[in-house]
C-alpha cells in the first residue's frame, strides 16, 4: 500500500491554528484506539452489523488523516460488513495497523 495516513488535511482544518491542530490529533489518538478494540471484539464474535457500525466511526478517522484509499476501502468494508461479508479484513487490518502507527509517531 502505497499510501499512508498524513497530516495534510488536519494541518487545512486548522488553517494555522496549531492548538487546534493539536487537540484534533489528541481527540483521534484518544477515540482511534477504544473504537480499534470495540472493532476487534465485534469481529472476533462475528457480529458484522456491530462491527459496521465500529468501521462507520473509524474511517473518518482515517479520512482526516488524509488516508484517501483507506477511507474508501473503509466505506467498501463497512457496506460488505452489512451483507455479512468480512473479505475486506485482510486490507482494513493494513489500514488499522498503519494508522495507529503513524499516530503513535505523531
Amino acid at each position: 500500500m502505497s499510501e499512508s495516513p498524513n497530516l495534510t488535511y488536519i494541518k487545512e482544518l486548522a488553517d494555522g491554528s496549531i492548538a487546534f491542530e493539536q487537540k484534533l490529533i489528541a481527540i483521534i489518538k484518544r477515540e482511534f484506539l477504544k473504537e480499534k478494540n470495540e472493532f476487534l471484539d465485534n469481529y472476533n464474535i462475528m457480529a458484522y452489523s456491530k462491527t459496521a457500525e465500529n468501521v462507520h466511526k473509524i474511517k473518518y478517522k482515517i479520512g482526516l488523516l488524509g488516508f484517501e484509499t483507506g477511507y474508501q476501502i473503509a466505506m467498501d468494508f463497512e457496506e460488505e460488513l452489512k451483507d455479512n461479508n468480512p473479505s475486506l479484513y485482510p486490507k482494513f487490518i493494513l489500514i488499522l495497523e498503519s494508522t495507529e502507527h503513524f499516530l503513535k509517531t505523531i
